[in-house]
């Protein structure tokens, strides 16, 4: 049976836990590049059983998974109630070629669109961050919801690099 949405945010935030989700955000792509350092593309492109995202898939994901935060951060604070669009990640892997990409490009990408969407959540007012969009999928998500996610999202994708490289995924 597939996940439901709510199950879905239960399962992503449970990653995270009572642990800081700005300080996870500030240290997942330090942790990323870290993982990848030395390793040949071939082994980053290569997906661990059919059906199932490479290490340079996770990675490319990453970075515009970063963009789509990035923009529904500065739509909700803006608008405060907005609309905020789902997407379907698959369909993301194929029409983005994530497997052509090159994953080192696609760290910097994710490092740079964290860095600049953490500059501004360190600008935000106690008030902003119980700003809230209605999710097509997940409903109200407030930006301490979207916040945890994303750390709870990068903690979910490390594991799952971190278990490519081990053999266990």
């Amino acid at each position: 049976m597939p996940e439901t949405a709510q199950e879905y945010r239960q399962r992503i935030t449970n990653h995270v836990g009572s642990r800081d989700p700005l300080e996870l955000q500030t240290a997942a792509p330090k942790k990323v590049e870290r993982l990848l350092k030395g390793l040949p593309a071939s082994r980053l492109r290569k997906r661990p059983a059919p059906g199932k995202w490479s290490i340079a898939e996770i990675v490319a994901h990453l970075a515009d998974v970063e963009i789509v935060v990035g923009y529904r951060v500065r739509l909700t604070l803006g608008a405060p109630g907005t609309p905020i669009q789902a997407f379907n990640q698959d369909d993301w892997v194929t029409a983005g070629h994530y497997d052509k990409r090159d994953p080192r490009k696609s760290v910097e990408q994710y490092r740079a669109f964290r860095e600049a969407n953490l500059a501004l959540l360190k600008l935000l007012a106690p008030e902003q961050w119980k700003h809230h969009g209605l999710h097509a999928e997940r409903g109200e998500e407030s930006i301490e919801t979207i916040v945890r996610m994303i750390a709870g999202h990068d903690l979910n994708h490390i594991k799952q690099i971190e278990a490519i490289l081990s053999g266990t995924r």
